[in-house]
């Protein structure tokens, strides 16, 4: 599993967008997975997950309130793609094994 960069902000209405770098080929069937904590697993496609570490304190509570998420891929200043990715809520990361996350 690899890491990815990611930055994720929210807007006045409560919806979250996270920024990642690009990578190639289109999204399949993508998902967020979080425990509330300063990680969560991105998977892009079924053998493509991210483990994004270092989520900041102000976007926890955010990110555990919506279903759903805007992910936006950059590439170098440009927008790649952007799609949206349901949010799935799960007790503590640490717990799952990593095929049952799909």
């Amino acid at each position: 599993m690899s890491e990815i960069f990611c930055k994720i902000y929210q807007n006045a209405k409560g919806e979250i967008m996270m920024m990642v770098d690009s990578s190639d080929g289109g999204p399949e069937n993508p998902r967020f997975v979080y425990d509330g904590g300063s990680r969560a697993l991105f998977y892009r496609t079924q053998k493509k997950p991210f483990i994004l570490r270092n989520i900041e304190e102000p976007a926890r509570v955010p990110l555990k309130s919506v279903k759903e998420i805007l992910i936006v891929e950059i590439d170098g200043q440009e927008v790649a793609r952007e799609y949206m990715i349901p949010v799935r809520i799960v007790e503590d990361l640490n717990k799952l094994k990593f095929s049952e996350v799909r």
